[in-house]
């Protein structure tokens, strides 16, 4: 059986956040061990599959480039769930002592903003190193931690990404449409929305088509086959998720302005720089 399907970018990292619940070392992390969570709105979409709870949102891309919240976040951005219990680790010191407490088997899940397709990844980073996570989790790799990087095929670019990480770089950039960002590479797998549908059922999932107009801009076509009952586990799971809104703590999702608490951090922003 056949089945064709459209996912929008927000309907699409539903479904990256479905398949990563049910991966089986996601199960045993959770209920045996630990999951480090580093939000952006596709791991924000896993935290509620996960504990009910949407994440604080800070960088994003909008229609001005490249923004961040104007508030103070109403709900972590970075949590730590022990066992089931939710660890608000939202700071440097009970991040870094979050990442350090992890042992074998279990897992950080942080996504990225540009993959290739060789499977190189990066995180943007608008604030000096990253920040915490961006100083902490490409480190994880040195200490064997399993590390899942949640992406949408959106994120996939051309070229090669050592190319894209040399271009960009906050201390580069003379002018920018938002804060100027630099490219962090992070080492994981990377879990798109094909690779989440062949978790979700027993089937083969081939992208045919990108992109869409009228709210569909950024969309995922593809055709998934297989016995009837896997294809309409599929079916079920896209029906439950069709519609599906960006995930975050609603407060994080305001973007910021001029004179926002995280301008006196960015670089080059056109809408506080006199060109």
């Amino acid at each position: 059986m056949k089945l064709q399907l459209s996912l929008t970018v927000n309907e699409a990292k539903r479904i990256i956040a479905k398949g990563i619940k049910q991966l089986p070392e996601v199960n045993s992390a959770f209920k045996r061990g630990k999951i480090l969570l580093k939000a952006g709105t596709t791991v924000s979409a896993l935290s509620e599959e996960l504990v009910g709870l949407p994440l604080g949102i800070c960088g994003r891309i909008t229609q001005k480039g490249a923004k961040s919240t104007k508030y103070d976040l109403d709900a972590p951005h970075c949590i730590l769930i022990d066992n089931g219990k939710v660890i608000d680790v939202d700071d440097a010191k009970p991040f870094e002592k979050a990442a350090l407490s992890l042992e074998r088997g279990d897992i950080l899940v942080t996504g990225v903003n540009a993959f290739d397709m060789e499977g190189n990844a990066a995180m943007m980073a608008g604030s000096p190193l990253g920040n915490f996570p961006g100083m902490i989790i490409p480190a994880l790799a040195a200490e064997g931690i399993k590390i899942i990087i949640a992406a949408g095929l959106e994120k996939l670019i051309p070229g090669k990404l050592d190319d894209a990480i040399r271009a960009a770089g906050r201390k580069s950039i003379d002018i920018s449409f938002g804060m100027a960002v630099g490219l962090i590479p992070i080492k994981g797998e990377i879990i798109d929305e094909r690779k989440a549908l062949e978790i979700l059922a027993q089937v083969k999932a081939t992208v045919i088509g990108m992109g869409g107009i009228f709210g569909a801009e950024g969309s995922t076509t593809l055709v998934v086959e297989g016995e009837k009952e896997e294809v309409q586990k599929i079916l079920e799971i896209t029906q439950s998720i069709k519609g599906a809104q960006v995930s975050g703590s609603p407060k994080s999702l305001i973007e910021c302005e001029r004179a926002s608490s995280q301008c006196q951090e960015h670089m080059a922003c056109i809408y506080r720089k006199k060109i």
